[in-house]
C-alpha cells in the first residue's frame, strides 16, 4: 500500500525569517569646517551688536561665515567707540574755546550715530541673505585676524 500524505508532513515549518538588524540611531556630528550652523541667523544678527559679537564668534568656531560677521561687528564696534571717543574730545575743546560751536558740534555725534544704526542694519540685512557688506577701512583690518 502506498502512503498518499506528502513526507513533509511530520517536519516542523522553517523558522521565520528575522528582519537584519535595526541600525543605530545617527549620532550628532559636530559641524565640519565650513558647515553651516543651525542657529547661524541668529549669530549673524548678534554679530553687529557691539560686544554681543564675541557670542558667535566664540561659539561657532566652525561656521566660517558667522565668523566672518563676528570679526566685522567687532572691527565696527571698536571703530565706534574711537570715533565718539574723538567726537568728544573734538567737541570739549571747541566749546571751551567758543561756546556757540558745541551746539553745532553736538549734531556731529547724533547725525553719526544715525548712520551707524543704518549701517547695522545693512549688515544684518545682507548677513541674512547670506551676502556681505565689506566697509573700506573696518573690512581691512577684520580681514587681519
Amino acid at each position: 500500500m502506498t502512503d498518499d500524505t506528502p513526507q513533509d508532513a511530520g517536519t516542523p515549518p522553517p523558522p521565520p525569517t528575522q528582519d537584519p538588524p535595526a541600525t543605530p540611531p545617527p549620532t550628532e556630528e559636530p559641524p565640519k569646517a565650513g558647515a553651516e550652523s543651525p542657529n547661524r541667523t541668529i549669530m549673524i544678527v548678534l554679530a553687529y551688536f557691539g560686544l554681543l559679537a564675541l557670542i558667535p564668534l566664540l561659539v561657532e568656531k566652525d561656521d566660517q561665515e558667522v565668523q566672518w560677521h563676528a570679526k566685522h561687528g567687532l572691527v565696527l564696534f571698536v571703530a565706534e567707540v574711537v570715533l565718539f571717543i574723538v567726537f568728544m574730545v573734538v567737541n570739549f575743546a571747541l566749546t571751551s574755546v567758543l561756546p556757540v560751536l558745541g551746539c553745532v558740534t553736538c549734531l556731529v555725534p547724533a547725525a553719526f550715530s544715525v548712520a551707524i544704526i543704518v549701517i547695522h542694519i545693512l549688515c544684518i540685512v545682507k548677513g541674512v541673505k547670506g551676502e556681505r557688506y565689506t566697509l573700506p577701512v573696518v573690512s581691512e583690518y577684520a580681514d587681519k585676524f
